[in-house]
């Protein structure tokens, strides 16, 4: 089996996004689901070289890393050294004593070394955790606008209100709406899980994990909304009759609502 199934290859994903914008580009061409799009293009184009970037070896960090390292160990000799050199080495209370300090020396500087080696895994952390931040953002952005795209006021008629949503789409643009929402939240996850493909940091995993989990619950939502279209649809084409032309104002409602006068 070829290598490249075995893992994840980010311009695939890049290619797929790119390919999703256009579809809605033109199906949708002055909807702002483009707009999300576009930026979604955006970010997955930075998740590539981001992945790389966090992947790579920190070495101005890790070089300060093993300065501090060996300054610690040079200290530990030191005291070694002036330990040999005393003369009272061989009695029992000053042999404890020293070996006590000695001890909470070599405690220290092990704590402190544990410390600094964390410095790079805990800055690819937080630039991971940031990127995941981001994409999860975007994961609600996209279920905010399907929000309102609920097929039974399309299918059903029904008379609406000044605050209710314009509702342009055909059955058919709005399937299609909702179809291409689910697919950004899938590509959503695949953009996420790019960082931990080279940086396994199990703090970063849990994040992933989490978006998946979101965007997973969200596109079961929008899932929801399309089968309930279909079976509308089916039951309308099984009946004869034709879907009703989109909601208008309640006659009661617009009656409310002050005329504006004619220019003159």
């Amino acid at each position: 089996m070829p290598k490249r199934f075995r893992s994840l290859q980010p311009d695939m994903v890049v290619g797929t996004v790119e390919l999703l914008e256009q579809r809605i580009a033109e199906r949708f061409p002055d909807a702002s689901l483009r707009q999300v799009a576009s930026e979604l293009t955006a970010m997955a184009r930075e998740a590539a070289d981001r992945a790389q970037h966090i992947s790579r070896p920190n070495i101005p960090m890790r070089v300060v890393q093993w300065l501090l390292v060996i300054c610690g160990l040079g200290l530990v000799a030191w005291f070694v050294r002036k330990v040999e050199r005393s003369k009272d080495i061989f009695d029992l209370v000053d042999f404890a004593q020293t070996m006590d300090g000695l001890i909470s020396c070599l405690a220290a500087i092990g704590a402190v070394s544990l410390f600094v080696f964390s410095w790079e895994l805990r800055f690819k952390r937080r630039l991971t955790l940031n990127a995941l931040h981001e994409l999860r953002s975007m994961a609600h952005i996209v279920d905010m606008h399907q929000l309102t795209k609920d097929p039974e006021p399309l299918l059903l008629g029904g008379p609406s209100t000044p605050s209710s949503p314009e509702r342009k789409l055909t059955p058919f643009e709005l399937g299609r709406y909702l179809d291409y929402s689910s697919e950004m939240l899938s590509m959503i996850s695949k953009t996420a899980a790019i960082y931990v493909q080279e940086f396994p940091d199990a703090v970063a995993l849990d994040a992933v994990d989490e978006i998946t989990s979101l965007t997973n619950g969200l596109t079961r939502n929008i899932w929801q909304k399309i089968m309930l279209l279909d079976r509308m649809q089916a039951a309308l084409e099984m009946s004869g009759e034709s879907p009703p032309p989109p909601p208008l104002i309640a006659p009661t409602i617009a009656a409310e609502t002050p005329a504006i006068a004619p220019a003159p």
